[in-house]
C-alpha cells in the first residue's frame, strides 16, 4: 500500500492524475473530443464579443460545464462496463442518467449564449 502523499507532492501527483484523465478523455471518448472543440472555439469566440468580463466567464463556464458533465458521464460508464458488461436495467439506468446529465449541461450552455447574443446584437 502506498504512504499517502502530503504537501507539494500531493498537488504534483494530483496534477498528473489529473493529466492522465485528460489524456485518456481525449484519447478514447470522441464525443469529449468533440466537446473540447467545442470550448475551445466557444472561448475564443467569448473573447472576441464586445462584452465585459464577467458574461465572458460566464459564456467560458457554461462551455466548461459540458466538459465536466462528459467525464462524469464517462467516469459512470467506465464503472458500470466494469462491473459487467451484460445488459442489466440498473446499468442502463445509471448510464442514460449520465447522459441526461450531459444534454442538460448542453441546454444549460445554449441558454445561456442565447440570452447573451440576444442581448448584444
Amino acid at each position: 500500500m502506498n504512504t499517502p502523499q502530503t504537501g507539494i507532492k500531493r498537488l504534483l501527483f494530483s496534477f498528473i492524475h489529473s493529466y492522465n484523465g485528460f489524456k485518456i478523455a481525449v484519447s478514447t471518448q470522441e464525443s469529449f473530443r468533440l466537446d473540447l472543440i467545442l470550448f475551445i472555439g466557444g472561448t475564443i469566440l467569448s473573447f472576441l464579443l464586445p462584452i465585459n468580463i464577467l458574461t465572458k466567464g460566464i459564456l467560458i463556464a457554461s462551455l466548461m460545464l459540458i466538459l465536466m458533465m462528459e467525464l462524469a458521464n464517462t467516469a459512470i460508464e467506465t464503472v458500470i462496463d466494469r462491473i459487467s458488461q451484460k445488459q442489466h436495467p440498473l446499468s442502463k439506468k445509471a448510464k442514460d442518467i449520465g447522459s441526461f446529465l450531459v444534454f442538460l449541461s448542453i441546454i444549460n450552455a445554449l441558454i445561456i449564449w442565447f440570452c447573451v447574443l440576444f442581448d448584444l446584437f
